[in-house]
């Protein structure tokens, strides 16, 4: 009979930080990992270590067995892009799966139910996903077939002595903020220039968010910006889909001048709303391809 584990993946963002203070004293042997790709942000770091010792926990570090130089190499120099997601498999699904080896994992997933997104349909049917933010009568399904039912996944633990606390109308922003800040940790520092946890040169990140991570980790800036290159036929690789990140960078002022135009009108139009949801709403106006699960939670 296989092993059976509850593991929690913290990504150093809010929602999964917020499902770590609801389950810490509640799910026995609970076990938190963060797939480290070594190109996080130092404020990750710093705010991994504030949970570590405000939740007496112990979170465990999953990385690959190749850094992020030698994946590029063997891809041929191609970086990570919305269509070719290779980091996050290579770096951290594959170091995940490895983690859980051949046990039975329940994984504990940071999806709010304002949230119109799916958890990653893994082919490992052992990991088996729990969306504790979700409503009671949330289920999920995938190419007609149900794949999950909160109702029955709350029976299945109540007959092991688990009572989830999973709310009738489920978990909104509004609510992870509230648990995060009267825990005492308060939200990562990233969160006033960022909305998303992730390594320093994703991808997903919004050209407002390339300009602040020049002005707060130019040293940073700088090695995403070495990764770019222009092949002798002419063809690039950058960060960006139609600019490389000098070019972007000769828009900075245009860039945040935009942005704190949208950031004006968006206060204007729900002047109760905390900042770092105006600022994600702002961001979210242009951001047309969502983030990697794994990551930005």
């Amino acid at each position: 009979m296989k092993k059976v584990r509850h593991i929690l993946g913290i990504s150093g963002g809010k929602d999964s930080t917020g499902l770590a203070i609801l389950l810490h004293r509640i799910i026995p042997d609970l076990e938190f990992f963060f797939c480290d790709t070594h190109k996080e942000l130092p404020e990750t770091y710093e705010y991994l270590q504030r949970i570590q010792t405000r939740f007496g926990i112990k979170i465990n570090m999953l990385s690959s067995n190749k850094g992020f130089d030698e994946w590029l190499d063997l891809y041929s120099g191609y970086l990570p892009s919305a269509r070719a997601r290779w980091c996050t498999r290579r770096m951290k699904l594959e170091p995940l799966s490895e983690f859980v080896g051949d046990d039975v994992a329940y994984s504990y997933v940071g999806i709010r139910e304002d949230e119109d997104r799916a958890g990653y349909l893994g082919s490992n049917p052992d990991i088996k996903p729990v969306y504790v933010y979700k409503a009671r009568d949330f289920r999920q399904r995938n190419l007609g077939k149900e794949i999950y039912n909160q109702k029955s996944m709350l029976a299945e633990f109540k007959k092991i002595g688990i009572e989830l606390p999973v709310k009738e109308c489920g978990y909104r922003i509004d609510d992870v903020l509230d648990l995060v800040e009267k825990s005492g940790l308060g939200i990562p520092k990233y969160y006033d220039w960022r909305t998303r946890s992730g390594c320093f040169f994703c991808f997903f990140q919004r050209k407002y968010e390339w300009v602040m991570l020049s002005e707060k980790h130019p040293k940073l800036f700088e090695e995403a910006a070495k990764y770019e290159k222009t092949l002798k036929s002419g063809r690039k690789f950058t960060w960006c889909a139609k600019e490389s990140l000098g070019e972007l960078l000769d828009r900075k002022d245009q860039i945040i001048a935009n942005h704190k135009k949208s950031l004006t009108r968006k206060k204007k139009e729900e002047p109760n709303r905390p900042l770092s949801e105006v600022l994600a709403s702002v961001l979210d106006d242009d951001d047309f391809d969502k983030p990697c699960l794994v990551c930005s939670l």
